[in-house]
């Protein structure tokens, strides 16, 4: 029986990496070898950036909800433990797209966190 030397498996496989790192720099798209290495490093810096993106929209809610804060006089850190005296719920993604979107319904949201915070 004849032994199989370089078989359609190990084949589709290489050409499954290749494909996959079409458009890379260098070798890096064309060279099995390096193009193997290339992709385990890109998988795992997009498994590693897919959980840090959510703390980059944090931070720029954040950003975002402190400018409106100061333009109605009021600091962010008092504004969040304003709205938690207040029972007012309401998540800093949704928060940010009021200050940014509508801030008539932003202005009656730190209206009220001011009107809790000047009575304590």
């Amino acid at each position: 029986m004849s032994r199989a030397i370089d078989g359609s498996k190990r084949r589709e496989h290489r050409k499954k990496i290749l494909k996959q790192t079409k458009g890379y720099w260098g070798r890096r798209g064309t060279n099995y070898k390096t193009a193997k290495d290339a992709l385990a490093k890109s998988l795992s810096y997009a498994y590693r950036d897919r959980k840090d993106k959510k703390g980059d929209f944090r931070r720029l809610w954040i950003i975002r909800i402190n400018a409106a804060c100061r333009q109605q006089g009021i600091s962010y850190s008092r504004f969040i433990a304003g709205l938690g005296k207040a029972n007012i719920i309401i998540n800093r993604k949704a928060l940010a797209h009021l200050a940014a979107t509508d801030n008539a319904a932003f202005l009656a949201v730190v209206e009220k966190v001011k009107a809790v915070i000047g009575n304590q």
